[in-house]
């Protein structure tokens, strides 16, 4: 295993990164999943590098929004990157954003890719033929309709128990947008690389936000409704 040492924070670049990196807050090493990394642009302000591809060398901090923050209030970047950075005060929700971002842009891609279908029918139709492997409710969308699907669903896991991740942390107009669709509320996704790829990203995302994992922060869907990620996911 590649790993980073207190004398040599910095990374060789994405390409190089190993399967534990160092964190320049805790000065712990832990494994890439558990981290994120951020480079210094041409400009010489510091970014997230959600995908872990930018060019240039980096370093990694602990995947919480807590955590990026406290970086920024202890200057733990200027440090890392052994230069004069700008730092923005707003790091921390820049990051959160682009993770959110990054999400929504791979359910755009499911989309597309025909892997997701919208509307209490279909989704209704995906469960009962157990095409859906996860859910997708609107944070704003109406209880009564959520506690329907909860009861399909629930009916459904009883004749054959397996977790089913449940998301309902984005809106109705995130979804509107990244479906390209009219009033999204309930919608179930099918196997296919993007929606592995939208659940991956969704759980990072979601952990960042949360500073837990999703195994540890959620509950089962056919019990509660809407939760949010019901089991961990697999990472990018």
């Amino acid at each position: 295993m590649t790993v980073t040492t207190s004398d040599s924070e910095l990374d060789r670049g994405p390409a190089g990164a190993g399967s534990e990196r160092f964190c320049a807050l805790t000065r712990t090493a832990k494994p890439a999943a558990d981290l994120i990394r951020f480079v210094v642009g041409p400009d010489g302000d510091v970014v997230p590098d959600v995908k872990r591809k930018l060019p240039g060398r980096g370093i990694w901090i602990s995947l919480s929004r807590a955590a990026v923050d406290e970086a920024v209030k202890r200057r733990v970047f200027g440090r890392g990157f052994k230069r004069d950075v700008r730092v923005d005060a707003e790091l921390g929700a820049m990051t959160d954003r682009l993770l959110e971002r990054s999400a929504l842009d791979a359910l755009a891609m499911a989309g597309k890719g025909g892997q997701v279908v919208q509307g209490f029918a279909k989704v209704e139709v995906a469960i009962n033929r157990g095409d859906a492997v996860a859910l997708i409710e609107a944070a704003d969308g109406a209880e009564d309709g959520k506690r329907k699907v909860a009861a399909v669903l629930r009916r459904k896991l009883e004749e054959n128990p397996r977790q089913m991740p449940v998301i309902s942390n984005f809106s109705s107009g995130q979804l509107d947008l990244a479906l390209d669709r009219i009033n999204v509320v309930h919608a179930a996704l099918l196997s296919g690389p993007a929606t592995s790829t939208f659940l991956a990203r969704t759980e990072r995302f979601l952990r960042f936000r949360t500073g837990v994992s999703a195994e540890a922060a959620t509950d089962h869907g056919a019990e509660g409704g809407a939760g949010n990620m019901q089991e961990e996911l697999r990472t990018e």
